[in-house]
């Protein structure tokens, strides 16, 4: 199943968390500003995590519809 058919079918903001983080790793390079990158490293140390991990709540918040505070 894809994304859009998850979204498409109603899925819960949960069922679409799952969907999203149970699957296998891969490796993804970006290229963003070096500014844009201290600052979410500092958010990140902020919150108690690494910015790996910061960029992957931050994605999976976004594709679930979940509004963190």
């Amino acid at each position: 199943m894809k994304y859009s058919e998850l979204v498409d079918s109603g899925a819960t903001p949960t069922e679409i968390q799952g969907f999203l983080t149970n699957s296998e790793s891969v490796s993804v390079t970006l290229r963003m500003p070096r500014s844009l990158r201290d600052s979410a490293k500092e958010a990140a140390s902020l919150s108690g995590m690494s910015l790996a991990s910061y960029v992957k709540m931050c994605l999976i918040d976004r594709l679930s519809g979940v509004d963190r505070k």
